[in-house]
């Protein structure tokens, strides 16, 4: 069974409350539920945290634990070479994906730090980013 772990970074917790018509209506648990299910042969881990050394420690500890990681770093991909060069410094894939297209947002959000040290990013597709972000790590044996 293929180990993934998922990290959230600032502000998911609101996923559900906050500017749904960008972010949508769907609280991300309810979502990991539905994910779960249908990917049974995935065993997920799942971690969110609004601050920027929780995100670092979350990916350094599950890195030798997990065939993968999807990462939401949120606003942190825009601004966090901390992140950014935790993700260089784990040998685990990581993926990072994006609810809404970063690329049709704000100037300031269009630019991820991060995405230079992921295996790909993945913006866009709703909460369906993650689906997508988790097939392309279970599919790259």
């Amino acid at each position: 069974m293929k180990k993934i772990a998922i990290i959230n970074g600032p502000n998911l917790n609101l996923l559900g409350e906050r500017e749904q018509e960008i972010y949508g209506s769907q609280h991300f648990e309810d979502y990991l539920s539905l994910l779960s299910e249908k990917h049974d042969e995935i065993e997920f881990s799942y971690f969110q945290s609004n601050v920027e050394g929780e995100i670092i420690n979350a990916l350094q500890e599950v890195a030798l634990e997990v065939d993968g990681i999807l990462l939401n770093a949120a606003g942190y991909s825009h601004t966090s070479i901390a992140i950014a060069d935790s993700i260089r410094a784990i040998a685990a894939p990581v993926v990072e994906v994006h609810i809404s297209n970063i690329h049709a947002r704000e100037e300031y959000r269009q630019h991820s730090l991060t995405a230079k040290y992921c295996q790909g990013c993945i913006t866009g597709f709703g909460l369906n980013s993650y689906e997508l972000g988790l097939i392309a790590l279970i599919s790259k044996d």
